[in-house]
């Protein structure tokens, strides 16, 4: 279901029932999880080591901020891409640098789907309906 350009990925939220659902809906489109993290120093260690493919985020963490994770990443794997999970009831403001923001805000909650295509778009600050 997903393309080759999402093959490996680091899921990261402050939540831990918010990391095993992102890991588990990850591995039903075979997109391999490198690992987890609770907040973004954390996270960026991870893709330092791993340099994987895709970074999905949830708004929720347990250090540090979404906007600066989703930046200080691009600056380690400039090729990365980011889908940003946030509440519909508080989704986040557009990026002021499109480059610098996720590729996709997936609102929550979402049906399956919405997250398999959250995965096969490309496009900077796409929001899937």
């Amino acid at each position: 279901m997903t393309d080759s350009n999402a093959s490996s990925a680091i899921v990261v939220a402050g939540d831990e029932e918010t990391r095993v659902l992102l890991r588990g809906l990850l591995r039903l489109h075979h997109v391999r999880v490198d690992g987890e993290a609770e907040g973004a120093s954390q996270a960026l260690e991870l893709l330092r080591d791993h340099r994987p493919t895709l970074l999905v985020t949830d708004v929720n963490l347990a250090e540090g901020s979404p906007s600066a994770l989703v930046a200080s990443a691009r600056a380690i794997v400039p090729t990365l891409r980011v889908i940003l999970v946030a509440p519909a009831s508080r989704p986040p403001p557009p990026a002021t640098d499109p480059a610098q923001g996720p590729n996709v805000v997936l609102l929550r909650p979402f049906r399956i789907r919405q997250f398999a295509d959250a995965l096969l778009t490309t496009g900077p600050s796409a929001s899937p309906a």
